[in-house]
């Protein structure tokens, strides 16, 4: 497979709250000193019981690695991941976007090796690598390590990837636009309350990233994409029109490594921070009729160590953070009510305790039903099952299995229930999930879990 090649790995936090430079602050991922964890939060109380995973996992769930998807003769690894329609799309290292057929039964008669042939090309930046993908309807958004945020139409016609012997073929989607738009820095670039100081002997408008966009997310309509940089802001855009309609400037005291946004329409924004830090953001009521911007209204400071992923529940009242500090926290919803700036307001956030079992850093998450996936520099993904009773596996959650497979710390996830199993079978007892997870070790692997 090659060398691989080192990225920026957001495991360590700045002693200084100062902006700098990603290529100083932010060391290689693959070194050992960035991928070491810090130890894990005693204080915090566990969730899921001690004893082995093993000895339940026959009993509650039944796991198969499918399918390994790699390119041959291609050293980049997949920092990204996206599913839309029957396609996954994977981000690159090297700043290639590539599409697979997600159904791993295309995949039961090819060798591992040859998977790659079945990988289409569908989109380059200018080499950098792709660290978020996010798909609305015909749309793929990508946010690079050059700062920038690119926009493909989806091209759905699927017919025109094959060539007349069979196989894949690269087809490259229109890139029709790239954020900020030419029209926004225009616009923005003759007042000079438009400009914002980025470092010591520098400044640009408000609407530029200056560094590493390292995550993105879609509003519950739509509507808006959410933009977050190591530069500590986080940045809001109209999807119509790709405008940039607010920056929240020093949202946190380092880079910001991930964001999601509530789906269950009470406007809720997580980030997440090597400053150890997650900020729950919101559009108060208060606020709406003076200036429409998003207002800090909580700060969770139980890590001890860089947040690198957040995951929300289906209804937004469970909130999963993962760190360098090997512990995944479980935030619940508090029912009680609380008024900031005059806004009725019961979304604030409680400790609830913790979710042990990795080695090393948790490096990315993904909640679907009542399942949470975590992958973690110790090169597994665990499965954690939400109780609906809780006094049920002791406050609730259990860990199903482990997944273990990855030679490489595993770098992103995503899942969704696999629909043609249900289809497939008419026992309703069971439900099937597939989960696909991307690594440094430049493979992606889909699992099936019963």
């Amino acid at each position: 497979m090659g060398l691989l090649l080192p990225f920026p790995m957001p495991c360590r936090r700045n002693k200084e709250p100062k902006f700098q430079p990603s290529s100083n602050h932010l060391q290689s991922e693959l070194s050992n000193a960035s991928l070491s964890s810090q130890p894990s939060l005693p204080s915090v109380p566990s969730l899921a019981p001690s004893s082995s995973f093993r000895k339940q996992a026959p009993a509650a769930s039944e796991h198969q690695c499918s399918a390994t998807l790699k390119v041959k003769g291609n050293s980049s690894y997949i920092p990204s991941l996206a599913i839309a329609g029957k396609l996954l799309y994977g981000g690159s290292s090297n700043g290639e976007i590539r599409a697979w057929n997600r159904d791993p039964n295309n995949y039961v008669n090819i060798t591992s090796t040859d998977v790659g042939d079945h990988a289409n090309v569908v989109a380059t930046g200018n080499g950098d690598a792709v660290k978020s993908l996010v798909v609305l309807g015909d749309k793929l958004f990508s946010a690079h390590q050059d700062h920038k945020i690119r926009v493909w139409k989806i091209d759905n016609n699927t017919s025109a990837y094959y060539s007349t012997s069979g196989k894949l073929k690269n087809k490259y989607y229109e890139r029709i636009a790239t954020l900020p738009t030419l029209n926004d820095r225009f616009t923005k670039c003759f007042l000079a309350n438009n400009y914002v100081q980025v470092r010591r002997h520098k400044k640009c408008t408000w609407v530029h990233h200056v560094d590493t966009v390292s995550a993105l997310a879609l509003s519950s309509d739509g509507s808006l994409l959410y933009s977050t940089s190591w530069d500590r802001t986080f940045k809001i855009w109209r999807t119509s029109d790709f405008r940039c309609l607010e920056s929240v400037k020093n949202a946190h005291d380092d880079a910001i490594n991930a964001i999601v946004v509530s789906k269950s329409n009470d406007g809720f924004v997580y980030t997440g921070s090597a400053d150890t830090k997650i900020k729950v953001w919101k559009k108060l009521r208060a606020a709406l009729q003076v200036n429409k911007k998003h207002s800090l209204v909580q700060t969770l400071e139980k890590h001890k160590s860089a947040v690198t992923a957040l995951a929300l529940s289906t209804d937004g009242t469970v909130l999963y953070s993962g760190a360098c500090d090997r512990s995944i926290l479980v935030w619940e919803r508090d029912q009680g009510n609380y008024i900031v700036d005059g806004d009725d307001d019961s979304g604030h956030m409680v400790l609830k305790g913790a979710l042990r079992g990795h080695t090393k850093a948790i490096l990315c998450l993904a909640v679907v039903s009542n399942l949470l996936f975590s992958g973690s520099s110790d090169n597994t993904i665990r499965i954690w099952r939400r109780s609906s009773s809780v006094t049920d596996h002791q406050k609730g959650y259990s860990c199903l299995a482990v997944l273990e497979g990855h030679r490489r710390p595993v770098k992103c996830l995503t899942a969704v229930v696999d629909s043609d199993y249900s289809n497939r079978n008419s026992d309703h007892s069971s439900t099937s999930f597939l989960v696909y997870s991307g690594s440094l070790d430049c493979e992606i692997k889909i699992w099936q879990i019963r």
